[in-house]
């Protein structure tokens, strides 16, 4: 599946991942390929981005490894939609 994490300042991270999960405001929950359509708010904490993942460059210092080879990136709020296998993560 496709993800695209937007921030105010730029596009910090577009490409194919296995999966991802965020913290959703009544707790964190993860989408895989062919997972329903869905909106939601996010609230404080980790995308955990899965998969074989590259940052660019200029962004790297937003992002870390965590203990089950995932790519973090903390968030303070933000939405995410799902549609045919496409994520957006709209993250402040």
């Amino acid at each position: 599946m496709y993800l695209e994490i937007v921030s105010p300042e730029a596009t910090l991270f577009s490409g194919e991942v296995t999966s991802v999960a965020v913290p959703g405001v009544d707790g964190e929950f993860q989408m895989l390929k062919d997972h329903a359509p869905i909106v939601s708010l996010l609230g404080k904490g980790n995308v955990k981005i899965y998969g074989d993942v590259k940052i660019k460059e200029e962004f790297q210092d937003r992002f870390s490894k965590g203990e089950k080879n995932e790519t973090l990136l903390p968030i303070n709020s933000g939405t995410i939609e799902m549609k045919n296998n496409r994520v957006i993560i709209l993250a402040d």
